[in-house]
């Protein structure tokens, strides 16, 4: 992990890392031909050797998964105008105006031939019933030019790009009907041409037997991982409710195929020989199932754990737990050295480590005789387990903490499982009709109490904290909170609770630094939302905004492209900024004046020019900058998100022959001034 954040972002040399690893794995080589005396002498050398090794592995896998450092990257060998053969990896996902599928470049023409390719790219397709016979595998070939995938560079947002490019995808497109051309062989790989069907087959059953959107949505989510039917503010509930890792496919799901394979393999173990046969059965089962599931880190993290349980278990070894997390995490990593930042990686990893360090202590707290008591005490004993360490991680992606965990953890875990297992017993039995409505009524009914049950909670006052913002290092000084008190708690040790300690005052120290410099901030924020004004004010922990009302009503919207920059600011809406007025299109903090242009408006010419400290354009309007210069001296302008390109470049040629200089949140992101 080391050598996969080092080169991240410090993206040293290939040569160099390959020389550091070759001379520690001959270092290291060398120290074997030496006597036992001398090879315990050189232990730390032989140390060093082998931590080198590990940090420049990562380093190096960092490197060439990185698909711009691959010679056969399409962004080498792409310039604008050549024809792209691209084949579709994904049946097409409908959207709202669109079809969009993920596509891979396999080709680019260059003097008239085609040259081999590879990465990735996401294809936008404008709606059309003919666009259905388009599937996995089909082939298509367009010349339009492929566009990079920028971030909206609203403060605090998603780092989409880099997500993208973990997942080895640089470019986009949006194609017309008339734009492509679907060629008749059709590119597919054995696996995912047996893989697919099976999916397809699966969300059928799921969606003939299962009423309800909701319903249906989040069933095919529990079992394959399949989110694009999800209801988004029911995902939303879920977030704020601490619930969240029921929808992302999890050890918990894993366990449950393993139990199912394990019982249904139990008749195999009367017979001689069949030792190795069972246990080919329940990897192969597990396997198939995490590639239904989508091959999210957490469930092929599951899934390696206990392909090493069950060769263990034939090979008569006993497994050390930590040995088989740690090791899985390794070979996840060295698939893809990414995942890493991959939220679910972290908060998968956290929850299990976690669970297996405080668990025990937790459940022996307290002594229960009666059989049911004590079971609802080991639940909530494994929900508060799994919170200490995941706590930082939540905290830090998502910026608030759900103050009724145990109630919905209580609930929601034990019902997801029998969901999860009902949903299995569905898809064996589904071919009987009777049983197959039966089992789906059952099942609609079970999906439905949960969700009623979670909107409930997220109801209640105070169900969330919100709002909380902390960086890398506050995330980081939290886990180590937790770890040195829990070290202290178990093993006694006075080290542990100073440690605790010293990490909670400078993480006290770092907040009320952040605290001060938030309540003396003053600025103006002009979002990147397109097709929306958005505008935020900002006097210290205050803020008005100014903008679209549909932002305020659109949970999608708000939470995505504004709250992030609130919760960054530390901002609470705030009616009456002070020092700050607004008389229709003028606005003035202080000294500062601005003038915000969307709608039609008609200036006469006066001998002594206003001063215009910034000019935000907005909307779609037909006004330029000429007739403007009459009345107003600008400094600056900017556009925002709801200028159509189109108007964009004539208003830039006006600045540009005014010398004046522009902002374009298209393509810059958001536009954030200091107004002190």
């Amino acid at each position: 992990m080391t050598g996969i954040i080092f080169q991240w972002h410090l993206q040293t040399p290939v040569k160099s890392l390959w020389v550091a690893f070759v001379l520690s794995v001959l270092l290291l080589l060398l120290s074997f031909l030496f006597s036992v005396y001398y090879h315990y002498k050189l232990a730390i050398i032989n140390g060093t050797a082998i931590t080198i090794i590990f940090i420049a592995l990562g380093c190096l896998l960092t490197w060439y998964k990185d698909i711009r450092h691959n010679p056969a990257w399409y962004g080498k060998h792409y310039e604008q105008g050549p024809l792209l053969i691209a084949t579709l990896q994904e049946p097409l996902v409908e959207k709202a105006n669109s079809y969009k599928a993920l596509a891979t470049v396999t080709a680019v023409e260059s003097n008239y031939k085609f040259i081999p390719t590879k990465g990735d790219a996401i294809i936008y397709f404008k709606k059309d019933s003919s666009l259905l016979r388009l599937d996995y595998g089909s082939q298509i070939i367009f010349s339009k030019l492929l566009q990079e995938i920028r971030n909206a560079g609203n403060p605090g947002g998603f780092d989409y790009k880099r997500y993208s490019l973990f997942q080895c995808i640089t470019h986009q497109v949006y194609l017309n009907q008339d734009e492509f051309v679907v060629l008749n062989k059709k590119n597919q790989s054995l696996f995912a041409k047996i893989l697919f069907p099976i999916r397809r087959k699966v969300l059928s059953i799921l969606r003939r037997n299962i009423h309800g959107e909701k319903e249906y949505g989040l069933a095919e989510a529990l079992l394959i991982g399949y989110r694009d039917d999800l209801d988004k503010n029911l995902v939303q509930s879920y977030t704020n409710t601490c619930v969240v890792h029921i929808i992302a496919i999890s050890g918990m799901h894993i366990a449950l195929v393993y139990w199912v394979l394990a019982f249904l393999c139990k008749p195999l173990k009367r017979l001689k020989y069949t030792k190795w046969l069972i246990a080919v059965i329940i990897i192969a089962g597990l396997w198939l199932f995490s590639l239904l599931a989508g091959g999210q880190p957490s469930v092929l993290r599951s899934a390696v754990m206990f392909t090493c349980i069950v060769l263990a278990e034939n090979l008569s070894r006993k497994t050390f737990t930590y040995n088989t997390l740690a090791f899985s995490a390794f070979v996840l990593l060295c698939i893809n050295p990414y995942w890493l930042w991959d939220v679910v990686f972290q908060l998968s990893y956290a929850a299990v480590l976690s669970i297996l360090i405080f668990f025990k202590p937790i459940y022996n707290w307290f002594y229960i005789k009666n059989q049911a008591l004590d079971f609802i005490w080991k639940l909530n004993a494994v929900s508060i387990a799994a919170q200490l360490l995941t706590t930082p991680f939540s905290i830090y992606h998502f910026h608030q903490f759900p103050n009724f965990f145990l109630l919905t953890n209580f609930i929601a875990v034990p019902l997801s499982s029998i969901i999860v297992l009902g949903e299995i017993f569905l898809c064996a039995v589904s071919f009987i009709p009777f049983m197959g409505v039966l089992s789906g009524k059952i099942l609609s009914w079970l999906i439905w109490l949960m969700n009623s049950y979670i909107e409930r909670i997220e109801a209640l006052p105070y169900s969330l904290w919100a709002g909380m913002q902390i960086g890398v290092v506050q995330a980081v000084l939290l886990i180590f909170v937790v770890a040195g008190v829990g070290y202290w708690l178990l093993e006694k040790q006075k080290t542990g609770v100073w440690a605790g300690i010293f990490s909670l005052l400078f993480f006290t120290y770092l907040r009320c630094i952040s605290f001060y410099q938030s309540a003396r901030q003053k600025k103006i924020i002009v979002y990147n939302i397109p097709k929306h004004q958005a505008i935020d004010i900002i006097n210290g922990r205050n803020y008005s905004f100014i903008g679209d009302s549909d932002l305020l009503a659109e949970d999608f919207a708000r939470n995505f492209d504004i709250n992030p920059s609130r919760v960054l600011h530390r901002m609470e809406p705030f009616d009456h900024i002070q020092n700050f007025s607004r008389q229709e299109n003028f606005l003035q903090w202080n000294r500062k004046r601005i003038l915000l242009i969307d709608k039609k408006l008609i200036f006469d010419s006066c001998a002594e020019k206003i001063p215009i400290d910034l000019l935000i354009i907005s909307k779609n309007l037909n006004s330029y900058l000429s007739r403007l210069s009459k009345t107003f001296t600008v400094k600056q302008v900017i556009f925002d998100g709801s200028v159509p390109e189109s108007k964009i470049k004539y208003w830039v040629k006006d600045c540009e022959s005014f010398h004046i200089p522009y902002w374009n949140v298209h393509e810059k992101g958001a536009f954030a001034m200091s107004l002190n």
